[in-house]
């Protein structure tokens, strides 16, 4: 196994200088150029390869969301805890930034920064005039000059209505949420709801009355807009529902089970996010699986090419998804 000495003697630096560089010296003040090429030469030579990471400096996780829209929504928690963690197993220094300290707290000197939340145009042109290295995770907002990992919601939202349709439903309906537009302060339609009516049209299925939404995406919206679709459509309720996501149809379960209705005898269900609690509820719900895991791996990945291998072309990825199914689901009764 090769040994300090002999990634000096490659790299033609002093056994003291390279010693300082594998080992992450916050006093030693070298060229950048210098410590690429002794990262480099300690790869291709094997030095204690699973352990030689060089630190990653300055970058900014802006955590664009408020508290209540956390406790809301798991599924952003869960990104949070899951970026946090791999940031540091990476050696990448993180610090984190929330909506509440606004975006002018945010360094001019940092390196990069992870995204995740909703930001005005303002908000990402000051972005811009600090750094290139940028990734944004669950949306792309800036997509000519940041980088964004996200999952695919327009194939996810068109599988779940050909999976009702498979089972013999003609009468799908959607519930969801809104998407508040910082720029303009109002609510715009969501992507999901977007592609859903798309979707349906072009089936010859889509009926204006099936679709519900309503700002937020927390239980207490499923189950207000549930109630609401059961008053206004009684026995004319769809048989099946696509719905934006977990938390959502969890309140729907609770207002479909209050009202009497069966499930998946009556209406089926289906979801998206598969967050922990999807198992447990009344029925366990079938739901597409969200891998937050590889959300937040990539979007690092990515970031870390375009600081330490200067990538300058600005990549989107889309990532599948996994339909979990469970017992909210069933093949339409005639």
């Amino acid at each position: 196994m090769a040994k300090i000495k002999d990634v000096a003697e490659a790299a033609g630096f002093s056994i003291s200088t390279v010693s300082r560089v594998l080992n992450n010296d916050p006093n030693l003040t070298v060229p950048q150029e210098t410590r690429e090429k002794i990262y480099m030469v300690a790869e291709r030579l094997n030095y204690r390869k699973k352990t030689v990471k060089q630190m990653v400096k300055n970058i900014a996780f802006l955590y664009w969301l408020t508290d209540k829209e956390e406790l809301e929504d798991v599924y952003f928690k869960s990104m949070r805890l899951e970026i946090e963690k791999l940031a540091e197993a990476a050696n990448v220094e993180l610090t984190t930034y929330k909506i509440s300290n606004g975006i002018e707290a945010i360094p001019e000197n940092i390196e990069g920064f992870l995204a995740v939340g909703t930001f005005s145009d303002k908000e990402l042109a000051h972005l811009r005039s600090i750094t290139s290295n940028g990734v944004f995770l669950d949306t792309t907002p800036d997509p000519y000059h940041f980088d964004s990992v996200r999952p695919d919601l327009v194939q996810i939202t068109k599988k779940a209505i050909d999976y009702h349709m498979e089972r013999g439903h003609k009468s799908i309906g959607f519930i969801g949420g809104t998407y508040h537009n910082p720029n303009t302060d109002e609510e715009d339609m969501d992507l999901r709801e977007e592609t859903f009516r798309s979707y349906m049209q072009e089936k010859g299925l889509l009926h204006d009355e099936y679709v519900f939404s309503r700002r937020g995406f927390s239980v207490d919206n499923g189950y207000h807009i549930m109630t609401n679709a059961i008053e206004k459509l009684g026995d004319q309720l769809p048989t099946a529902f696509f719905i934006a996501a977990d938390p959502i149809a969890v309140g729907c379960l609770q207002a479909l089970n209050e009202k009497g209705i069966a499930i998946p005898n009556r209406v089926s269900v289906i979801s998206i996010n598969n967050i922990s609690v999807a198992k447990y509820v009344s029925p366990p719900l079938t739901t597409f699986h969200i891998d937050t895991r590889e959300i937040c791996k990539n979007a690092l990945i990515l970031l870390l090419e375009r600081i330490q291998e200067k990538r300058k072309y600005v990549k989107t990825l889309y990532l599948g998804s996994e339909l979990i199914v469970r017992k909210s689901t069933n093949e339409i009764a005639y």
